[in-house]
């Protein structure tokens, strides 16, 4: 995993978006949330980050981050426990006079400091709400051969239908792009266009110095959000570049639709297209191989280590530690770690936080568009 320095530090924000996925961030934030059998969303831009090179990330929590801090722990499976740089968690900042930040503009105000002291020339951010393998080297490579002041990367598709229904009083924010060529335009907020559109991924790279200065003049004119209250108003100064990343990218944004964009992991092309870039690295649970006994049925599904099966299982992501009891029928479902089914039972379009048990002999049934979701160590 030894890379060469990218000159770049990295700054995840693993709150993004929390409140638009409320059941499964109850307890954890955007980051934690599991995904595809044995990660957490943290972990495919985390890695992206490691794998070109980027050895200084810094984590801006706001709230229920306690989880992450235990995925995370000192950063050892990213090779993110250094003594210079390395993996660091920035708890949140409240006191009399400042309020627990909203947006990043806030977040890295209290930030300045420590970007003040680090050697990195450029700065790479990021939100937390994308599964995705991201060539974060491509984009640095771009963004220093075109000169740009900052470069946004974007996809080329049709905005999900969960942020085309957001109240236009939101504050959750999303940003569509217009192009001039490779120039960006216009920043568009909360765009109600139909059809293809440039979609932000909220990812950007920019050179600390100016980040700096922007930050330190926008947190002072009471900016929130580093895009819409300041990002939008230098395009006419700055040159902001668009990266289009046309890889796989799994984005985040309802309940319904991490369970849709979790039974898509059970394609084989979609799981070529966010592993097979480059590795993807999680935490280690030393555990025994998933086993099928004797009667189990299996098909099409993903387990991960440590699962037992003696029912039927078909469309189904479990993740490690499932187990699925004699007679059981789990179809279409994604199962967290160390869920239960137990004998008998029936589970259909059903998503089980971690440690739930479904006991012996019941039905529960969801649809393809509205999944039951049962929150962490209940029992049904």
């Amino acid at each position: 995993m030894l890379k060469l320095n990218a000159d770049a530090l990295g700054i995840i924000f693993p709150n993004s978006y929390d409140s638009m996925v409320p059941e499964l961030a109850r307890e954890r934030l955007m980051a934690s949330i599991p995904f595809a059998g044995r990660y957490r969303i943290v972990d495919f831009l985390l890695s992206s980050m490691v794998n070109a090179g980027i050895d200084n990330v810094s984590l801006v929590v706001k709230q229920n981050y306690h989880s992450l801090m235990d995925h995370l722990g000192n950063g050892r499976e990213w090779d993110l426990s250094r003594k210079n740089g390395g993996l660091n968690l920035v708890p949140p900042f409240s006191d009399r006079e400042v309020k627990m930040y909203s947006g990043r503009v806030e977040a890295l105000s209290s930030m300045i400091p420590f970007l003040k002291k680090q050697k990195e020339k450029y700065v790479i951010m990021s939100d937390a709400n994308l599964a995705v393998n991201f060539d974060f080297k491509g984009l640095l490579k771009q963004h220093i051969e075109s000169g740009a002041d900052l470069t946004v990367a974007y996809t080329k598709d049709g905005l999900p239908q969960d942020l085309l229904d957001l109240e236009a009083d939101t504050k959750n924010l999303y940003y569509t792009l217009k192009m001039k060529e490779d120039r960006v335009s216009e920043i568009c907020v909360n765009s109600k266009d139909k059809g293809v559109q440039n979609i932000s991924m909220n990812i950007y790279v920019v050179e600390r110095e100016l980040l700096i200065q922007q930050i330190s003049e926008g947190y002072l004119k009471g900016a929130v959000y580093y895009e819409r209250d300041i990002l939008a108003n230098q395009l006419d100064k700055l040159d902001v570049r668009g990266y289009c990343f046309e890889g796989y990218v799994a984005r985040i944004t309802s309940v319904r639709n991490y369970f849709e964009e979790s039974m898509k992991m059970l394609d084989q092309e979609n799981l070529d297209g966010l592993f097979g870039p480059s590795p993807v690295y999680t935490k280690i649970r030393d555990d025994n191989p998933t086993r099928y006994m004797n009667c189990s049925k299996a098909k099409n599904i993903m387990a991960a280590d440590g699962c037992v099966i003696e029912g039927e299982v078909e469309n189904c992501i479990l993740f490690r530690g499932v187990k699925i009891g004699k007679g059981a029928k789990v179809k279409n479902c994604v199962l967290m770690q160390d869920s239960v089914v137990e004998e008998g039972a029936s589970v259909e379009y059903v998503i089980t936080d971690k440690k739930v048990k479904i006991s012996a002999g019941k039905e529960l049934k969801g649809t393809d568009s509205f999944p039951v979701y049962v929150e962490k160590s209940k029992t049904v």
